[in-house]
């Protein structure tokens, strides 16, 4: 069983080691993972375990849950789009205490370093430095007390996190400085102060990055319509998308929004589907067709039958990949949180080395304070925690707007050490429907006898030859006698004439003679096309060429990955002609035909064996095997559930073109990943030092600390510049 909790209160990467080690360590909880960027938590349990429990631990270390547990089981609805209003009254609580710190620490500071003077004299002080230290002590108090608060619940159990150095440095500065009232010593009420609210600051502008990082999901569950038309026998009501059910008929008008996923039972009209593909140009639906909750009906009026619940469909689906993906780490993620996870303990040593080590030297308690307050604030290890998560929200979030799905963070640091891209050739680098490719006959007739032959058939084949008279405006010709002879071909009389549809070799069985034909027939069959011949009184009146045809953006995406150096490898179940004939076509040179699905797995494999990094494209069911074993699985969203289900990467419309678009994103995913992590490292391996030398401020510190945070995340937010 899988329960995830909101969290709130976290202020770093370290906040989030010490709860996932907390909730680890409960009897019945298989694993934890928390995430810092999301501020959720994803347990997964036994049945029998008391949720309760959980909270009850995330409470013990100082931090607040959402009392109401959601539990993700098999048939979940889809996320509450009130959830992110939650997140909306974080920030302004957030806003309103840095207000409230600067609004106080500012008049502290101007009396420290303006020399600001009261008329008067209160136990040897100027009444000034008096309201100076009762501002601070406010600011420490009251604005500042959830972290005093987190602080004080993890010393209870001998834990320590950011909040513990901001505590320690702060509270330190004002208890010393209220013992100097009485000594006559300097005062640092102005330094404590000041910290308190640039961090709070900091949190509010992480608070708000965060938001926005966080916004994709937002804007999916604003996609869904909100009422629908349902059709009871004659009449239509209105009633809200929570009420319909599967079966239940709706009326589309034009304009409006499809309420759920659904089958055309009535009506015809092109449905504008780029939420879900991407692709501007509206897609055809006549009855029969399937239709998907949140697209745009743009002409005529439709009824669907309903097929799926809210919580099912694919606009529902999206939304719980995209935030399962955001709610995951990347490996790459595991480095700084084991430095997180021990950083505030050695911190705090640091801390104390440098308070001893100046008042050896120096033998001044003021002058030892200052740098050991200031390694205290510098060391924040919030950019280390919001480096690799802040990036996995805005690069999931832009795939998902490309119809690009990401499952994981994993799957982000793999697209990145990709050598090799291995395609499966049905439904991935073609349409995966067969299509008439040539028609060659000098009879006037000719696709009308031939549409009219095959009208009573529903093979695929009889269906590409209807399509293609449906498509010319060709009306079937009509035909008596009609007799099939199953998988060879068909015997009917047309106009009084014996007509012949079928294979060469049926076609020779019936006695006719194909020599006028043979250079064309042999041409077609070398280019893999399944050729059917047609014959009126045992003369050949013509050839049809079917195929499988190539998706139009597969050759330009073959030639940028071949760009990308890139190895392109295509395997198949096919025939080797056509299968050949194909990759010629679209520019790969490596391929593997007539294999079987364990096939297909052992070529990735045997990739694998020879150190490379194999990405695999596939849709079908004998595809879930090689997407499985792939370093990356990237399936079509046009594919089967069990290949999606298979794959780390799902491309919900489009064809190949969104590959590379998929393998460009999780490049430059990953490297901003590891851009933030390069500054957040260099930024405590540079500090730390500079604050314990003396050479940095308090004041600065915290400014700096608060700034490196928002770094980066704002060089996560340029991934929102992406484009396919």
């Amino acid at each position: 069983m899988k329960t995830t909790i909101d969290i709130h209160g976290m202020h770093c990467a370290s906040c989030a080691i010490k709860i996932e080690k907390a909730l680890g360590k409960i009897d019945g909880v298989a694993s934890a993972n928390v995430n810092y960027a999301t501020e959720k938590a994803s347990i997964e349990h036994g049945d029998t375990l008391n949720v309760a429990l959980l909270h009850q631990a995330v409470h013990n270390l100082g931090y607040q849950t959402d009392e109401e547990e959601k539990a993700s089981v098999a048939h979940s609805h889809p996320p509450n789009p009130h959830d992110h209003m939650k997140h909306g009254g974080d920030m302004k609580t957030t806003a309103n205490r840095a207000l409230i710190a600067f609004a106080l620490a500012i008049p502290s500071f101007a009396i420290a370093m303006l020399g600001i003077e009261i008329p008067g004299d209160i136990a040897g002080r100027n009444p000034a430095e008096w309201l100076s230290g009762l501002l601070a002590t406010v600011v420490f108090l009251f604005p500042a007390w959830s972290m005093h608060k987190t602080t004080f619940k993890q010393a209870r159990h001998f834990t320590a996190g950011m909040d513990t150095l901001i505590t320690l440095g702060t509270g330190t500065a004002i208890l010393f400085s209220w013992w100097q009232m009485f000594v006559g010593g300097h005062l640092y009420f102005e330094t404590a102060a000041v910290i308190i609210a640039f961090i709070l600051l900091g949190r509010y502008f992480e608070a708000r990055s965060k938001g926005k990082a966080g916004e994709a999901i937002k804007k999916l569950l604003e996609l869904g319509a909100k009422t629908a038309h349902r059709v009871d026998k004659d009449n239509v009501v209105d009633v809200p998308i929570e009420d319909l059910r599967v079966n239940d008929l709706v009326l589309v008008k034009p304009g409006e929004k499809i309420p759920l996923d659904g089958e055309v039972v009535e009506g015809a009209s092109s449905v504008d589907e780029s939420m879900l593909t991407g692709e501007s140009v509206p897609v055809g639906k006549n009855v029969g067709d399937t239709v998907y909750g949140a697209t745009i009906n743009a002409q005529g009026a439709l009824t669907a039958r309903i097929t799926k619940e809210p919580g099912d469909t694919v606009l529902s689906q999206i939304v719980k990949l995209v935030e399962e993906a955001q709610g995951q780490k990347a490996p790459i993620q595991k480095l700084a949180d084991t430095i997180s996870g021990i950083f505030v303990p050695i911190v705090i040593g640091i801390a104390i080395v440098t308070f001893v080590v100046w008042m050896i030297v120096t033998g001044d308690v003021n002058a030892s304070l200052i740098p050991a307050v200031a390694v205290l604030v510098i060391a924040c290890p919030c950019a280390l925690g919001l480096a690799t998560p802040t990036a996995i929200l805005v690069g999931t979030g832009r795939g998902a707007q490309n119809g690009i799905l990401i499952k994981n963070g994993e799957a982000l640091e793999r697209a990145g050490g990709i050598h090799t891209v291995m395609f499966d050739k049905t439904g991935t680098l073609t349409e995966g429907k067969p299509r008439v490719t040539d028609i060659i006959s000098s009879h006037p007739d000719f696709l009308a006898i031939s549409a009219g032959l095959e009208a009573s058939s529903e093979h695929p084949l009889a269906k590409a030859i209807l399509d293609e008279a449906k498509k010319r405006q060709v009306k079937p010709i009509t035909i008596s006698d009609f007799t099939s002879v199953t998988g060879r071909g068909v015997r009917a009389v047309v106009d009084k004439q014996k007509a012949l549809l079928g294979s060469p070799a049926f076609l020779k069985e019936e006695g006719v003679n194909l020599d006028a034909v043979s250079t064309d027939l042999a041409r077609l069959q070398g280019d893999g096309k399944t050729v059917i011949v047609v014959a009126l009184n045992h003369a050949v009146a013509g050839l049809i060429a079917i195929a499988d045809t190539l998706r139009p953006e597969a050759k330009e995406a073959i030639a940028e990955l071949n760009r990308m150096h890139l190895k392109t490898v295509m395997i198949t179940g096919d025939h080797r002609i056509t299968a050949e004939a194909i990759a010629r076509e679209v520019g790969i040179t490596q391929v593997h035909a007539e294999v079987m699905p364990d096939q297909k797995l052992t070529i990735v494999k045997e990739a694998q064996a020879g150190k490379e990094r194999v990405a695999f494209v596939g849709d079908g069911i004998n595809d879930a095997p090689a997407l499985t074993q792939a370093d990356l699985g990237i399936a079509m969203g046009s594919g089967t559930d069990i290949a999606i289900e298979a794959g780390q990467i799902v491309l919900v419309g489009g064809g190949p073109e969104k590959v590379v678009t998929a393998i460009k994103l999780s490049r430059r995913t990953y490297s901003t990943i590891k851009q933030n992590l390069f500054w957040a490292f260099v930024y405590n391996i540079v500090g730390i030092p500079l604050a314990a030398l003396g050479l940095l401020n308090p004041i600065i510190a915290g400014a700096a600390m608060a700034f490196s945070s928002v770094s980066v995340v704002l060089n996560s937010l340029r991934l929102k510049r992406f484009k396919a």
